[in-house]
């Protein structure tokens, strides 16, 4: 949303789909979601990261074949301190930075985890000598960008949550699904 400051205290519908929505996550089965080792990876890296973020919290979530669900609560105190991330990426605390992303912000929560998930797999493709290529910059593991909506009230978190909780039962007629794309 433009002009809104993604490092502000607020709770956020994010969804992140796979490069090429391709569903190397996992499969679906009899409504339930069975994750791949990618996807184990992914829903490892992402529930690390809400214990290593202390001004994040974690609602409902989902990973889904190609794409990821979540509700995300980002409230920060007057007292926190700049955080350290997990994976390749770092933040500095004390030195000026010339990042476009504010520390401590929903941008550079998705922009670490996305890292620590490609510093993973890579580490997977590696110990499994898969015969893949490796993620970096220009082969990216999931799309560059993500999709956030605000949310502003409980039945909208209601609503969402449902959605979530329900998706893997949906996956016939999900839009993310690549066999839905027209």
């Amino acid at each position: 949303m433009p002009k809104w400051d993604y490092s502000g205290n607020g709770v956020y519908f994010i969804t992140l789909v796979t490069q090429n929505r391709e569903c190397n996550l996992g499969q679906i089965k009899n409504n339930e979601m069975k994750l791949s080792g990618f996807g184990k990876i992914v829903d490892n890296e992402w529930l690390k990261s809400f214990e290593i973020r202390h001004e994040l919290y974690l609602d409902e979530y989902i990973v889904m074949p190609n794409h990821l669900h979540a509700i995300i609560i980002l409230n920060k105190t007057e007292n926190e301190q700049p955080i350290e991330t997990h994976g390749r990426a770092s933040l500095p605390s004390s030195q000026p930075s010339k990042l476009h992303r504010k520390p401590q912000s929903i941008s550079s929560f998705i922009a670490g985890f996305k890292l620590a998930v490609n510093s993973k797999i890579d580490d997977f493709i590696d110990e499994n000598n898969l015969d893949i290529p490796k993620y970096n910059r220009k082969n990216h593991f999931f799309q560059p960008n993500y999709h956030d909506h605000i949310i502003r009230n409980y039945s909208t978190c209601q609503r969402i949550k449902k959605y979530i909780i329900s998706n893997p039962s949906k996956w016939d007629d999900d839009r993310f699904r690549p066999e839905n794309q027209g």
